[in-house]
């Protein structure tokens, strides 16, 4: 009986060892018949400086992917050309072609353009209260958690506010607190900043901190106090003050709701900026806030222009990150996800051109911020 019981299993056992386990295919065996390659041309989009590898990759990503667009289900291969209404499958194509060009992975890519583009990603953020930079009603808000002793969040913080200058009056810019626990200096610097808010003077103290981050003593808050000539008085009481704490908290709070890994911690039209995706962070963030204005119906500001030469001088190239940088409830409309446009889509590692962004984040339970390699811890 009990070899009866066990024959099931035998003849199942005899039944694969007739091919055995999977390996090499034998000179007998047929073989699959080759994939066959996808080629896609779009207009408006310049493959031609990318390798057959390369323009095989990007073709089989637009063809696999959907548009941004809910509202239109097909490919962004098809959307292209098709002409569809989605306005945001051109600049979906142009940022995974920058990203092929990067020499990002199939998953890097992708992730980008969820980044970017997925209306799921959209959170909307209230503001109402927080520092500003910029007119209230901009149809574009960048919404920054930071930390006063973050290297990366001082790196940041000029990038950031030359956006808003680069697209004045289309760009807000608003500032949340988030204080590192591994920062010894971090919530006291942020109690400085809040008393000097108090007074009318955010900004100022808040250039000053972070030009002076390897100064953030008690005294140090004083000198820039009677620097900015606030009310002594006034800002020695708010600097201890259980509001200013509760004011420091609230900004905590929300960030940790939204799932804040590390500072700097950037939203755009409610739109997390995962800093490891980008390449140069400022000429990334750029091409993002100029898309999104695009989307929304603007007309983006023009570009400045360069400085004329000296004569016999030579053109040199802007630093990587010198780039420009820069609302009630934050949420962009559908199909407005902000995207990397024709120019560099966010990429990973923010640090890989400028360690501003790239290397920007840091554990927000850990200590001090480390930069990754090439990615933000």
């Amino acid at each position: 009986m009990s070899f009866l019981r066990w024959m099931p299993l035998l003849l199942a056992l005899l039944s694969i060892s007739v091919t055995g386990c999977p390996g090499n295919s034998g000179p007998s065996d047929p073989k699959p018949a080759p994939s066959p390659e996808v080629s896609v041309s779009l207009a408006g989009v310049d493959t031609s400086s990318l390798t057959p590898r390369e323009r095989r990759e990007w073709a089989a990503q637009v063809s696999e992917l959907l548009s941004p667009c809910p509202d239109t289900p097909v490919s962004i291969a098809q959307c292209v050309k098709e002409q569809r209404p989605c306005k945001a499958c051109l600049p979906a194509a142009q940022l995974l072609l920058q990203q092929v060009k990067d020499g990002r992975s199939k998953k890097e890519r992708e992730d980008a353009f969820r980044m970017r583009f997925d209306p799921g990603k959209v959170k909307t953020l209230v503001t109402e209260g927080s520092p500003e930079m910029g007119p209230p009603d901009a149809p574009v808000t960048i919404v920054e958690w930071a930390d006063f002793e973050c290297p990366f969040c001082r790196l940041m913080s000029p990038l950031l506010e030359d956006l808003v200058k680069r697209f004045d009056g289309q760009v807000r810019m608003v500032f949340k607190f988030y204080p590192l626990s591994g920062h010894a200096h971090g919530e006291p610097a942020a109690r400085a900043a809040v008393a000097a808010m108090n007074q009318g003077k955010f900004w100022e103290m808040h250039h000053l901190l972070f030009e002076n981050q390897d100064k953030l003593e008690q005294a140090d808050f004083e000198r820039y106090a009677q620097r900015l000539k606030l009310d002594m008085v006034k800002f020695r009481a708010d600097l201890v003050s259980p509001d200013t704490k509760a004011r420091i908290d609230k900004d905590k709070k929300q960030a940790d709701e939204v799932g804040l890994e590390g500072t700097p911690l950037i939203y755009i039209n409610g739109r997390e900026v995962d800093l490891q995706l980008l390449t140069n962070p400022g000429a990334d963030l750029e091409a993002w806030l100029k898309l999104d204005l695009e989307l929304l119906g603007h007309t983006p500001r023009p570009a400045p222009p360069k400085p004329a030469s000296p004569p016999g001088a030579t053109d040199t190239p802007a630093a990587a990150g010198a780039a420009p940088a820069g609302s009630g409830s934050v949420a962009p409309a559908a199909g407005a996800a902000p995207a990397g446009s024709g120019s560099g889509a966010p990429a990973a590692g923010s640090a890989r051109t400028a360690p501003a962004a790239g290397s920007a984040r840091t554990a927000s339970s850990g200590g001090p911020a480390q930069p990754a390699q090439p990615r933000t811890p």
